[in-house]
């Protein structure tokens, strides 16, 4: 120890300090204010204090968490549970919200069509797995008045048909199959007659086909394709798609085009179903592909 107090280093540590000391002095005594005792030691031991004060009130926090945790938790679980009551009545409001829109949208169908029946708004459930036609599930079967082969709407445009009913589900074919056929016309010619069906190749593009198409027809890009109402499978006048382009069948014989549904198939979140109709055909399952 002697050594050390003897040393090079220590002296060299020692004028430093004084050298510190006599910063803080002058920065104390600079405005024409003196340095006594006290000041001095605040001074010195400023720093010290504005640690040890910092935590002080960390501790001061842990002690409260600590010796209050009960009623924090009490205090916790019930703003938890308005908190699930408010969600539980925002629920609500939208479910609210969605029937008054849905009845808002029947009201606009049954307003052009009067004459004919339709079920509730029906959810769409989800898309059939691995059909490249977007046949999908909803919730509304035989319990809510819904048989096979029944029009499936949306206040855009037909959808589609019922293909199997339960209970409380339906799976519904869509314009974009191959398998569903409707009978359609222009509606600015009102003699353009054709049959709707989907093919492979346009259900792909989200669109389908009008076929059988005379070759002298009137149609033009944009017309509006509706129901013709002729094999009693599904009600005249709801409009189908419009038409985006035209060309001819392979052989030459009949024209054909591409319709662009008035209804998105891909992005459907609720429809229609039409339980009855004026002309309605009643052996529909033994016609369901010449409608």
């Amino acid at each position: 120890m002697r050594e050390f107090l003897k040393s090079t280093r220590f002296k060299v540590l020692l004028a430093f300090l004084a050298f510190l000391v006599g910063i803080m002095i002058y920065a104390v005594t600079k405005g024409g204010y003196s340095l006594s005792g006290a000041s001095f030691v605040n001074t010195v031991t400023k720093p010290l204090r504005f640690v040890s004060n910092g935590i002080s009130m960390k501790l001061e926090k842990t002690v409260d968490r600590i010796s209050n945790a009960d009623s924090y938790y009490e205090e916790n679980q019930q703003l938890k549970k308005q908190i699930g009551e408010l969600n539980k009545q925002l629920t609500n409001y939208d479910d609210l919200q969605k029937e008054v829109e849905d009845l808002r949208k029947l009201v606009v169908i049954k307003e052009e069509h009067p004459d004919n029946v339709y079920s509730q708004s029906a959810e769409v459930l989800g898309y059939v797995a691995n059909d490249p036609f977007r046949g999908f599930t909803i919730d509304r079967g035989s319990d809510d008045g819904i048989k096979p082969y029944c029009p499936v709407i949306t206040p855009e445009g037909v959808v589609g048909i019922t293909i199997e009913v339960s209970d409380k589900t339906s799976t519904v074919r869509t314009i974009l199959s191959p398998d569903l056929s409707i009978a359609a016309v222009c509606s600015s010619t009102n003699t353009d007659f054709g049959i709707v069906e989907g093919t492979v190749l346009t259900a792909e593009k989200g669109t389908t086909k009008l076929t059988h198409l005379n070759t002298s027809h009137g149609l033009k890009e944009g017309d509006l394709i509706i129901t013709s109402g002729n094999s009693g499978l599904f009600p005249k006048d709801y409009a189908i798609g419009t038409v985006k382009n035209i060309g001819f069948e392979a052989n030459g014989l009949s024209a054909c085009a591409e319709i662009e549904p008035c209804a998105d198939i891909t992005r459907l979140g609720s429809v229609f179903v039409i339980l009855d109709f004026d002309g309605k055909k009643e052996d529909a399952d033994e016609d369901k592909n010449n409608s």
